[in-house]
């Protein structure tokens, strides 16, 4: 599987912005897709995942309720929607693939930075 995150870029405070994540390679349709931050000087962290064949999507307490995660079977592409960004939500956003059953997400996308100002 190959992932190709975009949509980064620098927001106020508050803002919204979307990222995506194209996948290619293989069928996803027993693949978990995840989406996953890295702050400046600190570890990566989980932001949310979703099945790609259906089922609710889960998310990381500091970002429930603010993103939400979709997907376009049609397009191979899984969204993350950001609203009310805050300066702390400031990180290179990745999206990472898993198969179902796996513990780890053996494959990455490429990294979005998402700047929000203050």
């Amino acid at each position: 599987v190959q992932l190709q995150a975009s949509g980064g870029g620098l927001v106020q405070t508050g803002g919204s912005l979307s990222l995506s994540c194209v996948a290619s390679g293989r069928t996803l349709s027993n693949y978990y897709m995840a989406w996953f931050r890295q702050a400046p000087g600190k570890e990566r962290e989980f932001v949310g995942i979703v099945g790609w064949s259906g089922g609710r999507a889960d998310y990381a307490d500091s970002v429930r309720g603010r993103f939400t995660i979709s997907r376009d079977k049609a397009r191979n592409t899984v969204y993350l929607r950001m609203n009310d960004l805050k300066p702390e939500d400031t990180a290179v956003y990745y999206c990472a693939a898993k198969f179902r059953g796996e513990a780890t997400y053996g494959y990455w996308g490429q990294g979005t930075l998402v700047t929000v100002s203050s």
